[in-house]
Order: structure tokens, then C-alpha cells, then sequence
């Protein structure tokens, strides 16, 4: 029994293995016939902080997807990881050195690496003149500093563009990415009835805590499998075949971190102070992309037909709620893909009048949840 498990594993390990995270990335690239217009003069200059990392590798392979246009771009990391060489759009780029000159002629740098560094040297970066849009925890709280998810907010963002800013440097955060998958589905139903109540309980990947942690939920399966004992670095206890509440860390009221940010940053960006949120976020032993069970109490009554109907309008949004086949959202079917999955969507009972729905939802840390709406922030600078 082991050894075919462990077979079975050997066979997949493609399918669910966090090494190429590590690698350039590779794009999806155009037909031979077709011309690609990314490295252009009239673009702007970017910068890509934490290259190296899980996120950082994944704005590159957006970057590319989306034929976002930039006359010169900067690959910059850690001492640790300077000197090495990235393969980019066929061209070959070096790792540079953190420092805060680097962003000298920089218009717009994508920062994913980490909250002290972001503290650090974000503000460098603005000082220098580039448009900042930050991935971390660093400042999305900060009042000034814009928090937004471009299908849900992009209003909040509308005073900040390239074209004009006289060489000023300016501030976005990209916000958590529990946040942005739950918001993506939640927010179309909000703008028709209101949500006064939001409870959510996360389902969250191995992705959500980098490359590291992937490879070790990787190790740590073999491990099981051959019957040793499993390798904990990253967290405290056995992640393989296992689930356990959210490892930020726990603050006095009983929530941790990650459940908190759920909750401000909701408020934030639907700019709702009284909407009542709550959350428990666990870790699952899944590899790449996060799930999430949400229940909605609204001020007007929307029934499931109606609210199924605005989520499949709604931009970046699909609607996976085949009930008669009990096929609905999985992280396997949402990871590498751009679009929130939506699937479960029914009424919830529990509430008289059409007031409440039940939804499950699905969708890639390390593309929507980061690297994608991090870029559509960029594509908004450039209009």
C-alpha cells in the first residue's frame, strides 16, 4: 500500500511541484507569427523587488501573459541573490542588489519581500520618484495609502497616474490575498443588496507562505509516505496530511493576524466601517491556491438566481455551481488561472427573506491573490 502511494506520488510530482518557483519563469508565449510588444520606448521603467521569490517569479511570468509594456526592467533581491541570472523574454537580466538606488529612474516598482523590507524601502523608492505598489502587510492600514483591487476599488487609486506626476512617487497596497479572493466574489452581491454581516472561514495553500513552505508540504509528504518523520521548519507542526488554524500570530481578542486583516481590510476597501465581519482561516495541505466559505446577511433580499446571475457578469469572475454533478470550485482547478471560481451559491435558510447566501470560493494565491492584481494596479497607472 505504501509503495504504490508512494508511486502514485512519484508519478505526480509534476503536477504539484513548487521547484519551478525557483526557475525563470516560463510565459506562455505567442504565436511565431506574432509581435511582442512589452519591451517598448514610450513604456515605463519597472522594477520587480523579491525576484527570486514565489511572488516576485510570478509578476515576471504576469508581466509577460498580459504584454504590460516597459522600456527597461530591473531584476532586484537580496545580497543572496545577486549576481544571478533570469531569462526573461529572451533576453537575460542579472539579479541585482536591494539598495535605494536602485530606484533611480524607476517608475513603477512591484515589491514582494516582505513587510520590514517594504518599511524599508518603499519609501526609498517613492522618494526617488517610482510609484510603489506593495504586496506586503507593510501599509495597507495607513489611511493614505490606497488599498485596492482594480474590479472592486479602482477609485481609490484614481488621484495617482504616471502621465502628469512630475517625477512624484506615490504608495499602493496590494491587499492580503484571503481579502482580494473573497471580495472578487462578494463585492459584485454587495453593490446590489448590501452585505451587513460577512462570515468567512479560508481554506488556505501552502503557496500563501512562499516557495519554502510548498517544499516543505512536498518533503513532508514523502516523508509520511516512507514512513519517517516529517521535516517542520517552516511551521511548527506536520503540515502533510494535516490542517491546522492559520500560523500568523494570535492577538489578545483569540484572532490571529490573517483573520484581522480579513476583517479591516474589508472595511477598507468597501469603505464600510460598520460592515460586521469575522473569520477563521486554517491551513490545508494543498499546494497552490486558496478556498473560502463565505456567508453573506444583506440589507435587501437577493435570492440564489439572482446573485448567480450577477456573478457570472462580473469581471474576473466564473461561475463553477453544477449541482446535479456536485462539481464546484477546487484550488486544483483555479491554480495558474486568473479568474476567482464561485460555486455553492445558495440561500442560506438560517435567515428569513432572502437576506443571507451561502457561497464557496476559489482562487490562486500567487496570481489573483499577488502577482495579477499587482500588475492590473500597474495597467491602471498607465491610463
Amino acid at each position: 500500500m505504501q509503495a504504490t502511494a508512494s508511486a502514485h506520488l512519484h508519478r505526480d510530482h509534476h503536477l504539484f511541484s513548487s521547484s519551478f518557483l525557483l526557475r525563470s519563469p516560463k510565459p506562455r508565449r505567442p504565436p511565431a507569427t506574432a509581435v511582442r510588444m512589452s519591451l517598448r520606448e514610450d513604456g515605463p521603467s519597472v522594477a520587480v523587488v523579491g525576484v527570486t521569490g514565489a511572488v516576485g517569479q510570478e509578476f515576471l511570468s504576469v508581466l509577460s501573459d498580459r504584454d504590460f509594456p516597459y522600456r527597461s526592467i530591473k531584476m532586484l533581491a537580496s545580497r543572496r541573490s545577486a549576481g544571478k541570472k533570469l531569462s526573461f523574454e529572451d533576453r537575460e537580466y542579472v539579479v541585482e542588489e536591494l539598495r535605494p538606488e536602485s530606484f533611480d529612474g524607476v517608475d513603477i516598482a512591484l515589491f514582494s519581500a516582505g513587510g520590514s523590507i517594504s518599511k524599508d524601502m518603499a519609501p526609498a523608492a517613492v522618494e526617488r520618484g517610482a510609484i510603489v505598489v506593495d504586496n506586503s502587510s507593510a501599509f495597507r492600514m495607513v489611511p493614505e495609502v490606497p488599498l485596492v483591487i482594480p474590479e472592486v476599488n479602482p477609485e481609490a487609486m484614481a488621484h495617482i497616474r504616471l502621465k502628469g506626476r512630475s517625477g512624484k512617487g506615490a504608495l499602493i497596497a496590494n491587499p492580503n490575498c484571503s481579502t482580494i479572493i473573497c471580495l472578487m466574489a462578494a463585492t459584485p452581491l454587495h453593490r446590489h443588496a448590501k452585505v451587513v454581516r460577512m462570515v468567512v472561514s479560508t481554506y488556505q495553500a501552502a503557496s500563501g507562505a512562499g516557495a519554502a513552505a510548498m517544499e516543505e508540504l512536498e518533503l513532508q509528504t514523502r516523508e509520511v509516505l516512507d514512513g519517517k518523520q516529517p521535516t517542520c521548519k517552516i511551521f511548527r507542526q506536520q503540515y502533510a496530511f494535516n490542517l491546522f488554524s492559520h500560523n500568523a500570530p494570535v492577538q489578545a481578542n483569540g484572532y490571529n493576524e490573517e483573520e484581522m486583516k480579513l476583517v479591516k481590510e474589508t472595511r477598507k476597501i468597501w469603505n464600510d466601517t460598520d460592515v460586521k465581519v469575522t473569520a477563521t482561516c486554517i491551513r490545508v495541505p494543498v499546494m497552490r491556491a486558496h478556498a473560502e466559505s463565505v456567508n453573506l446577511q444583506f440589507e435587501k433580499p437577493l435570492d440564489e438566481d439572482t446573485a448567480r446571475q450577477i456573478l457570472k457578469e462580473a469581471a474576473g469572475v466564473v461561475v463553477i455551481d453544477d449541482r446535479a454533478s456536485n462539481h464546484f470550485p477546487t484550488p486544483l482547478e483555479v491554480s495558474n488561472k486568473d479568474d476567482v471560481a464561485v460555486g455553492r451559491i445558495r440561500q442560506d435558510f438560517s435567515q428569513d427573506g432572502n437576506l443571507g447566501l451561502d457561497i464557496f470560493v476559489c482562487g490562486d494565491q500567487i496570481r489573483k491573490g499577488a502577482a495579477l492584481n499587482a500588475i492590473q494596479i500597474a495597467e491602471l497607472l498607465l491610463q
